[in-house]
């Protein structure tokens, strides 16, 4: 059976195990840059609806798919919808704020006029007296004091400046349900005609968010898989509900930063990936891991710190933001990220170090089964296990583990196993159905010199080939 594309001729026990994903933007809006982002590392590309065009979303998918083929890896592509994003509106100029002064808001105001801050979200429907505003990242402080005819009136609690369509958080606002906007809705409706794999959801409070979510999914047809990113202190509150509903999990740390101040969110990070690990959700971790690098060509040492301690901590893929999207040094981003990764997997291992207590017959089966697959594989010292899943849900459970093995995918759906690029750990291969499907491969990968002679490999697979949620077979096999 021919590949998918070439394959990097990289032996499994070089690869890192921690996945990138990078944001495509003004800086990467070319089918070389983001070949270039690939080739660098890159394991996913990320499509931000809060800028650019549909257009524009459309062209990058069809470099992305390209030169994924061309190079010969499974590539997922993320859209990332803007959500409840409540910004300041248009006026000029520099508002300056001080301390104890009185700030009115109203939407769609017209402040030259009025004098009246102007928003893009009807604040006064969901406001109360007492709940606290904050503007352009955190930087002014406020305290809603009334709400009236549409107005809501704030003190300041600090000094500051405000400039048009700065960003707002309200993290003591409840938005009962309203956080699938119409923008998301029509990035949602473009996105399920496109060749996709994943919808980031932003500014999720509760599970109920990512299960509106999924009727919408539903109701379109599409079958993307859904990432709920955790950015309000609603959301760390119902923070495990929204990890069982959803298919993956982003700590999204700049708004829940603003929203429950810095110093909780290392935490709160560890917190997250510790659960998701628990429940075999893969889980991204996300904003300024190396910031600097959007003007400069090095990093800080504080931000490489940052990235070798999500990895030493379990998470599966790490993002970049503006680094990739509007900065100078793109492709050197993310060369600098899959070293830093690279150096700590070899150093400091990632080990499991709990069971997730399953009462669902279904999880709890496949979750022995991958415990049996794990432990084999460190007894009989595996080269790799090689898993066949339909769904994905054999290999992400399998990486939940955290073996030291390498873990291959073969599947038969290839939005799986690009969706499966964003799971640490995993490469994935696309083959037919069959029964000798993981047996095939390995012979593959020994012919291409990715195996070699004597290796020993652990695989499971199942009777029904094709069939979701029927791997009950584990082999030993030396090569």
């Amino acid at each position: 059976m021919k590949p998918v594309g070439r394959i990097p001729k990289l032996h499994l026990d070089k690869s890192k195990r921690t996945k990138i994903l990078a944001t495509v933007g003004p800086s990467t809006h070319s089918y070389e840059a983001i070949m270039s982002l690939i080739k660098s590392g890159a394991n996913g590309i990320r499509l931000n609806c809060s800028h650019g065009t549909n257009e524009e979303r459309t062209q990058q998918i069809k470099w992305a798919r390209k030169a994924s083929k061309e190079y010969g890896k499974p590539v997922a592509i993320v859209q990332d919808l803007q959500g409840p994003k409540i910004r300041l509106g248009d006026f000029e100029g520099v508002v300056p704020v001080k301390k104890g002064q009185q700030l009115t808001f109203k939407y769609g105001a017209d402040y030259d006029k009025t004098g009246i801050l102007p928003t893009q979200y009807d604040l006064s429907k969901k406001v109360k007296r007492g709940e606290r505003i904050m503007l352009f990242d955190g930087k002014v402080l406020s305290t809603v004091t009334s709400v009236k005819d549409g107005m809501v009136y704030a003190r300041a609690d600090n000094s500051g400046v405000l400039l048009k369509r700065k960003g707002m958080n309200l993290p003591d606002t409840d938005f009962g349900g309203d956080v699938i906007t119409k923008k998301d809705k029509e990035d949602v409706a473009y996105g399920s005609t496109q060749d996709i794999d994943y919808f980031a959801q932003s500014f999720v409070q509760t599970a109920q968010d990512v299960k509106a979510m999924r009727k919408v999914l539903n109701n379109l047809g599409s079958r993307v898989k859904l990432i709920a990113k955790i950015e309000t202190q609603a959301a760390l509150d119902d923070i495990e509900n929204i990890i069982d509903e959803a298919d993956v999990i982003m700590v999204a740390r700049g708004d829940l930063a603003v929203e429950v101040s810095p110093e909780v969110v290392p935490i709160e990070q560890r917190r997250i990936i510790g659960l998701c690990r628990e429940r075999a959700k893969p889980v991204i971790v996300a904003t300024q891991m190396l910031a600097s690098m959007t003007e400069s060509s090095e990093p800080t040492r504080a931000e490489v710190s940052d990235v070798a301690t999500a990895v030493i901590v379990g998470a599966d893929c790490l993002m970049l933001s503006e680094e990739t999207a509007a900065g100078r040094y793109p492709t050197e981003a993310v060369q600098t990220m899959k070293k830093v990764i690279k150096y700590t997997e070899q150093n400091q291992p990632v080990v499991a170090t709990f069971t997730a207590a399953s009462t669902h017959a279904e999880s709890g089966r496949q979750e022995a089964i991958s415990q049996a697959v794990v432990g084999l594989a460190e007894q009989v010292s595996a080269a790799a296990i090689v898993a066949e899943t339909k769904s994905g849900a054999t290999a992400i459970q399998l990486s939940s583990k955290r073996p030291a093995e390498p873990l291959v995918a073969v599947t038969s759906v290839e939005r799986v196993a690009n969706q499966l690029a964003l799971v640490y750990g995993v490469k994935s291969y696309v083959r037919p159905d069959d029964k000798m499907a993981a047996h095939k491969l390995t012979d593959w990968l020994n012919k291409n010199r990715i195996l070699k002679k004597g290796d020993v490999v652990v695989t499971a697979s199942g009777q029904y080939p094709g069939v979701v949620g029927t791997t009950d077979t584990i082999k030993v096999r030396v090569l």
